[in-house]
């Protein structure tokens, strides 16, 4: 694999929870909908299960809330998620300068 294909891969479906929380700082996203989105948005398509898998960890640590859009379960990035969100985006910004 060359660097490029690892970089890619590493901060795509490596670090999809910045996806998800980017997704939905405003507003709900049907669960189903989200690789989809994923890929309409950054050209990338993970997984169902990556999908499901990462969102259990963001509810359970307080950076989602689960919500109920039609019946279907539906999330929505809270405050705690939009404050880690911010974090990552200065954090990128920095080592870009740096590169």
């Amino acid at each position: 694999m060359s660097p490029i294909e690892r970089y890619k891969k590493t901060n795509t479906e490596g670090n999809l929870w910045i996806y998800i929380l980017s997704l939905g700082q405003d507003q709900e996203i049907l669960n189903e909908e989200i690789p989809r989105l994923v890929f309409e948005k950054f050209a990338f398509l993970p997984s169902d299960f990556l999908t499901l898998r990462v969102l259990f960890r963001l509810r359970q640590q307080g950076y989602v809330s689960e919500e109920k859009n039609k019946g279907k379960k539906a999330y929505k990035t809270t405050e705690k998620g939009k404050e880690q969100l911010g974090l990552m985006r200065v954090f990128c910004q920095n080592l870009l300068q740096q590169i």
